[in-house]
C-alpha cells in the first residue's frame, strides 16, 4: 500500500456524511459501496468506532481510516 496521508478536508455546508469522505476521497467508487466498506473496515470518527455511512461529520471532527489516513474536517467558512 502507499503512504498514509494526513488530509484536511474543507467542507462547504454543516457537515459531509462519511458515505460522502469515502467517496470523495477515493477510497471507495461509489456510495453503494460506503455501507459493506465500512462493515469490512474499522473507521474511526474521533478516536471512536464508526460504522454508519450516514454519520454528520462536522467542523473538527477527525476520521481515521486504517491503511488509508487520517482525515480532519474543517468548515471552509472558518478558513475564510
Amino acid at each position: 500500500m502507499g503512504e498514509i496521508v494526513k488530509k484536511e478536508i474543507l467542507i462547504d455546508g454543516e457537515y459531509i456524511t462519511l458515505g460522502q469522505l469515502l467517496k470523495e476521497e477515493s477510497i471507495i467508487s461509489s456510495g453503494g459501496q460506503a455501507k459493506w466498506f465500512l462493515r469490512e473496515t474499522a473507521v474511526d470518527v474521533n478516536g471512536e468506532p464508526e460504522n454508519r455511512r450516514g454519520k454528520k461529520l462536522r467542523d473538527g471532527d477527525n476520521v481515521s481510516v486504517p491503511d488509508v489516513g487520517l482525515f480532519f474536517i474543517r468548515s471552509k467558512q472558518e478558513s475564510e
